[in-house]
């Protein structure tokens, strides 16, 4: 993998998580930060599963349940997903997306998200950070 030659194709990142709660985790990630079902698996050697994203974007999401496991909580108050969304009226819809799927506003276990974001947390205790901030690195 050459990152310095632009016609190497970035790497997909696939973020996979485990949920005792596998539709209605899917269906608010898919409501709340818009994504899409992008495939999706049953009694796949046990689990079952769901992988959310955006078209034609170098990463996506992956939800998994295997019957009669107990996937527990987040590990921390500190797990998170962060989305930049820059322009204001973009990132205050995306909150009111979120409350409206069901996430929980929670305050943020590091305060620097809470300057110029807001924490959003799932059944499971995983955090989302949706940030009013720009990410031009």
């Amino acid at each position: 993998m050459d990152a310095m030659d632009p016609t190497t194709p970035p790497p997909i990142l696939r973020i996979a998580r485990p949920t005792a709660h596998l539709q209605a985790i899917s269906q608010m990630y898919r409501e709340g930060l818009e994504l899409e079902e992008i495939g999706a698996f049953e009694g796949h050697d046990g689990f079952d599963g769901v992988i959310l994203g955006a078209p034609h974007s170098p990463w996506h999401l992956e939800f998994t349940r295997r019957e009669g496991h107990d996937s527990g909580r987040a590990p921390t108050e500190d797990n998170l997903l962060v989305f930049y969304l820059p322009e204001h009226a973009q990132w205050e819809e995306g909150c009111a997306r979120m409350r409206e799927a069901g996430f929980v506003e929670v305050p943020a276990f590091n305060p620097y998200w809470d300057r110029g974001g807001r924490t959003f947390e799932d059944p499971d205790g995983y955090r989302i950070v949706l940030s009013q901030r720009t990410w031009d690195r």
